[in-house]
């Protein structure tokens, strides 16, 4: 058998192809890559956790993560091809939460949700064809979604925490009604929409890719992505926004190496 002699990377022989392959996949017709700084996001606990927030002196961010993602793709009306994606992302914080009075006891760990909306508009196209699969579980008859519309595809890595707020003080703009049934049934207990003797609001930092996709069947070569090149970021910065602006955005949490690749790193 004659060897297959390939060279991954930006060496030559990189633009060569093995073979070409039949595939059914999602073609992405239009993409987005986002840097969203998102200052004073309220969180939102249950009642028992507010109670401990409530007696709180001090708070510390210990973990944000992505829970959710609500999508909802509509045409743009006069706008050939073109739909809006309405997301929603639903994120769960982890805080250290520290008694007043200066005690030196370990802090009590209190989780609680934040939510954030955002509207992008991309090129869909436009078709016709209905696809089924065999492992969906929705019936027929519960699909809404025109023929035609293009499937939404959001990917994100977990955010970075750039400031937190405990204050007595609400933010009038605070809106509770983002939050669904299904969301604020992950937690084991109401959560406290209302007055509360102490609000905690926090700055996070969101890298995120939106596409629209459609199913098509395509011959297609295998060629390596090239990877972009880091660059350290300082931390020296008094407006956390702006040092949220500095950091490049992670190409490899979204495109992660090939084993390949690893051991050339060896």
């Amino acid at each position: 058998m004659a060897d297959n002699n390939i060279t991954y990377g930006g060496a030559a022989g990189a633009g060569c192809f093995k073979e070409a392959v039949s595939i059914n996949a999602g073609r992405v017709y239009d993409s987005c890559s986002s840097k969203d700084c998102l200052e004073d996001l309220r969180v939102y606990f249950t009642e028992t956790g507010q109670t401990v927030i409530s007696e709180a002196q001090n708070v510390k961010v210990r973990r944000v993560e992505v829970l959710n993602v609500v999508m909802d793709v509509e045409s743009v009306p006069f706008n050939q091809g073109f739909c809006s994606v309405d997301l929603t992302f639903y994120f769960l914080i982890t805080l250290d939460v520290y008694a007043a009075g200066g005690t030196t006891a370990a802090p009590a760990v209190v989780q609680g949700l934040a939510a954030f909306s955002k509207k992008v508009i991309l090129y869909g196209s436009e078709g016709s064809v209905r696809s089924f699969r065999s492992d969906t579980a929705a019936p027929v008859s519960e699909s809404t979604l025109p023929a035609d519309t293009p499937t939404a595809r959001v990917q994100t890595v977990d955010p970075i925490s750039l400031s937190v707020l405990l204050t007595a003080t609400p933010n009038p703009d605070d809106n509770a009604s983002l939050i669904p049934t299904t969301i604020a049934g992950i937690f084991d207990g109401d959560l406290v929409t209302g007055e509360a003797a102490q609000y905690v609001y926090v700055s996070i930092g969101l890298f995120s890719i939106v596409s629209l996709e459609r199913d098509i069947q395509m011959m297609v070569p295998v060629y390596d992505y090239s990877v972009p090149e880091k660059e350290c970021v300082s931390a020296v910065a008094a407006d956390p926004c702006e040092l949220f602006r500095r950091i490049r955005f992670p190409v490899n949490e979204f495109f992660p190496p090939r084993m390949a690749e690893l051991h050339d790193d060896e």
